[in-house]
């Protein structure tokens, strides 16, 4: 097959009301249809800031898109406070979409779409599913994701998550900081009617510092991988297995081929190829302006914190074994990603590039369309 790559912009900050869109998710419908999904942040953009979730659709494959709408409207909780990390989970199934989110950090929501995510419906709160963490950690802040969740050849549903006691101040002293965290999942083995509590898959300690925002695919053998971000000083992302997804989990380890600027990253298996593609930024350099300051990671230490541009795609055939393949997709400012992919082998990444003033405040979201021979072409 011929490789190729194409690129739109779906989402730019400073329109429709939003200062800036975040947070990118992605998922295909068991009908094919693609549903694009954003933080679009008002106020100046920040994670506290008001934050509704804005929904786009494609009905051929990502190649033109619907108008935008709300699909989740923070008024409907509190005017002042945040809706986020919105991640849904296609099922082949029912061909229902299932979607868990944050209100506020502090509580969990669930809804579904029967109509390919045109409407949703009213959400049911589960935050008691994450009551049952606090055995194992303390938690005020709670988050889904973000990207998407899977749902397994089981049909078990699967989102990971992660938690944090609110004691750092990056946010300031008024706000519940995100760090230290730790990382867990829900899941569900009902089509949604009920959602329970895993095991704690990342626990926090000097190797694994802070470990968060999560990615999760289903190996060829039906094993469940979960690669998490981390702010370790080793810069690599960590990995953990369950049979699952649910318990035994593997020992924590670094992925040495996957470098860690500290950003989410994103994670598909392609259909029908056996091959699995990982998405983040690919460099480990400060040289853009207006990057964060390095953060304290405990008494008498910092951590530091990489530029995001570059994002990389990598290709592993094994598994996540090895990842022998890299090409870079963005050759800018680049940050957070999601990856999906179609039944003929498209895969689909929608990411944040480009800048209007600094890190963290990105022009685009940018939707590239690619196949594996492209990822394979790479100079």
């Amino acid at each position: 097959m011929t490789a190729f790559c194409t690129k739109q912009d779906l989402f730019e900050a400073r329109t429709g009301g939003y200062h800036v869109y975040r947070i990118p998710g992605l998922t295909v419908t068991r009908n094919g249809v693609v549903l694009a999904y954003t933080e679009a942040r008002q106020g100046r953009g920040g994670d506290w800031d008001p934050i509704d979730i804005r929904m786009r659709r494609s009905e051929d494959g990502g190649l033109t898109w619907e108008p935008p709408f709300t699909a989740i409207d923070h008024r409907d909780f509190d005017a002042e406070q945040p809706v986020n990390n919105f991640n849904c989970i296609a099922s082949s199934d029912t061909g229902d979409v299932h979607a868990v989110f944050c209100q506020d950090y502090a509580r969990a929501y669930y809804t579904r779409s029967t109509d390919d995510g045109q409407t949703w419906q009213s959400p049911v709160e589960i935050t008691d599913v994450f009551e049952q963490f606090r055995e194992h950690y303390p938690w005020r802040v709670i988050a889904i994701g973000p990207g998407h969740g899977i749902q397994l050849t089981t049909g078990r549903l699967i989102a990971p998550v992660w938690m944090s006691d609110g004691s750092s101040q990056e946010f300031g002293a008024d706000k519940r900081g995100h760090r230290p965290s730790e990382v867990a999942a829900i899941y569900s083995d009902d089509s949604g009617a009920t959602w329970h509590a895993s095991d704690m898959i990342v626990r926090n300690e000097p190797r694994f510092r802070h470990p968060n925002e999560t990615c999760v695919v289903e190996l060829s053998d039906g094993t469940v991988l979960f690669n998490s971000r981390t702010e370790s000083h080793h810069h690599r992302r960590i990995v953990t297995t369950s049979p699952h997804g649910s318990g035994q989990f593997s020992e924590p380890r670094f992925d040495e081929a996957l470098l860690e600027p500290i950003c989410f990253g994103s994670i598909v298996s392609v259909p029908g190829t056996g091959n699995i593609l990982f998405a983040n930024p690919g460099v480990l350099e400060r040289t853009m302006p207006g990057g964060p300051k390095d953060r304290g990671i405990g008494p008498g230490e910092t951590g530091r914190i990489y530029d995001r541009k570059y994002l990389t795609i990598r290709l592993s055939r094994d598994d996540c074994a090895s990842w022998t393949v890299a090409r870079r997709l963005e050759h800018g400012p680049s940050g957070y990603s999601d990856l999906t992919a179609l039944p003929d082998g498209t895969v689909l990444c929608l990411y944040e590039c480009g800048l209007v003033d600094r890190m963290f405040d990105d022009r685009y979201l940018r939707l590239a369309r690619f196949n594996v021979e492209w990822v394979e072409d790479a100079d």
